[in-house]
């Protein structure tokens, strides 16, 4: 039997949202999302679609589907919509008559400059329904400020499966301590991090070309990168991997470092527990500023201001970005006011916001040290979703 628990729960929570902002109503509107899907119908869609669907919801409660015949029971069968209406030939004739019967001043669409998870409706799709709706008073609007909360506010069952994933991530994470080791190269832990991936049943939280993202030693790039085998794990190196996965359909994200340490090397050198104490003071730093009401670029900056007082490089992208059904989840970001995140780091940080907090620092050759917690915001600060790297992991070579 198919489980609907969260699309339930997140179309009961739009029509709330659509109430606190004052917005008539949301349309999604999708065809043939297997090409070109919309980052928002899984949350409250059954399926993918084919022929012109149109998902509507009002601030007063009614929810209403249109969709093709073919299509149709499965809309039926989430016992939510109030109308499940079929057509064969075109959806606009039960799209016009379905939206001059709410009469809404304000229709909000998916579409945004800056948050790509609230962006959905292409231009050909934008261009069909201005042709539709032409002759009407209709004033279509971004559908941005709905999903950056709808997205962002996550349910009790999404938090349910997130902690899911970062729990048998954390139990992955053990395993792969168990196993790096001189000699081995990042393309070998990578396959061995996919194996266990694979025992368990569940795919990478991104392109398995690189997850996981493994950095061996002082010359190994940082980033979204492919493992190599050139870069081999030897005595006094750092190993930093960046992975997750995905879980009944929720995902984990986050970054360890190890340590392997010479024999008969009897103290950590000081340029890594440097480097070490710096990020994680940097990551509390994010974590003490993390409440409900914030702006995202306010953590942003006390992580950001944190490590650099300690003499390290500005990391180059946002100190943490939501999860959620995806890696990069969309709504408010805790990043810099850089005209490439648009608005969204000016977002408002909302209770039951799930977040990364992740930084790093490189440490010339050894390797590079970065960090990534997954937490829930709850009204008075964070909660730590998973184990918290609180000290760096020393693998003693023989």
């Amino acid at each position: 039997m198919v489980d609907f628990t969260i699309q339930l729960e997140k179309i009961e929570q739009a029509v709330g949202i659509l109430k606190e902002k004052n917005i008539d109503c949301w349309l999604t509107f999708v065809r043939e999302t297997a090409h070109n899907s919309d980052p928002a119908l899984p949350l409250i869609s059954p399926a993918n679609v084919t022929w012109h669907t149109a998902l509507i919801i009002t601030s007063s409660g009614q929810k209403i589907a249109i969709a093709g015949r073919y299509e149709v029971g499965n809309f039926q069968s989430m016992g939510i919509w109030d109308e499940v209406i079929s057509y064969d030939q075109s959806i606009q004739p039960a799209l016009v008559e379905a939206l001059d019967k709410i009469k809404p001043t304000q229709i909000a669409v998916n579409f945004s400059e800056s948050d790509t998870a609230a962006d959905g409706l292409s231009h050909g799709m934008f261009l069909t329904l201005q042709r539709y709706l032409a002759g009407k008073d209709y004033m279509l609007i971004s559908a941005e400020d709905v999903l950056n909360s709808l997205r962002g506010r996550k349910t009790p069952g999404e938090i349910a499966r997130l902690r899911a994933a970062i729990k048998l991530t954390d139990d992955i994470i053990d395993r792969i301590t168990g196993n790096i080791k001189v000699g081995a190269s990042a393309l070998d832990m990578a396959k061995f991090v996919l194996g266990e991936y694979e025992k368990e049943g569940v795919p990478p939280a991104w392109d398995e070309k690189y997850c996981p993202t493994v950095t061996v030693g002082g010359d190994s790039p940082v980033g979204h990168l492919s493992p190599s085998d050139k870069y081999v794990a030897k005595a006094g190196d750092l190993i930093h991997m960046d992975q997750g996965v995905i879980l009944n359909e929720y995902i984990s994200d986050i970054q360890r470092v190890w340590y392997l340490q010479p024999e008969g090397e009897t103290e950590i050198p000081a340029e890594i527990t440097k480097a070490f104490n710096a990020v994680r003071a940097a990551i509390m730093a994010a974590a003490e500023v993390l409440k409900p009401g914030v702006q995202g670029y306010v953590v942003d900056a006390a992580a950001r201001k944190t490590l650099m007082d300690a003499g390290y490089p500005e990391y180059k992208h946002a100190t943490g970005h939501h999860i959620g059904r995806t890696v990069h989840d969309g709504s408010t970001l805790l990043g810099p006011q850089w005209e490439r995140y648009g608005k969204t780091p000016l977002g408002i940080v909302e209770a039951g916001n799930c977040y990364t907090l992740e930084l790093g620092a490189p440490v010339p050759g050894r390797g590079y040290i970065g960090l990534e917690e997954d937490v829930l915001v709850t009204e008075n600060g964070v909660e730590w979703l998973g184990k918290v790297q609180d000290e760096l992991w020393v693998i003693k070579v023989k």
